[in-house]
């Protein structure tokens, strides 16, 4: 990413927050602008949007039980195991 202005770093510095709309609409109608104009940025809130929207799903996925039981196993054996260190 070449892109290095002040008004890129304020745009990649609150790109989260503009993502998740927790930032105030004066910021927001400044970022959005200045994402229309520099491709740089564009690119990097195309590339974060994806990342987000991609997340968001794999979190709402249930996995399938075999997998789950295997994970819930290991987790047991490393607390058993923690336990076991911490009393000798």
């Amino acid at each position: 990413m070449s892109c290095e202005g002040p008004d890129c770093v304020k745009a990649l510095e609150n790109l989260y927050l503009f993502l998740d709309r927790e930032i105030d609409t004066a910021s927001s109608t400044e970022i959005q602008s200045h994402i229309d104009e520099c491709s740089d940025c564009l690119s990097e809130y195309d590339l974060e949007r994806v990342v987000k929207t991609l997340v968001s799903r794999s979190c709402s996925e249930v996995a399938p039980e075999p997998l789950r039981e295997r994970v819930l196993f290991s987790i047991r054996t490393v607390q058993i195991e923690i336990t076991e260190q911490r009393s000798s």
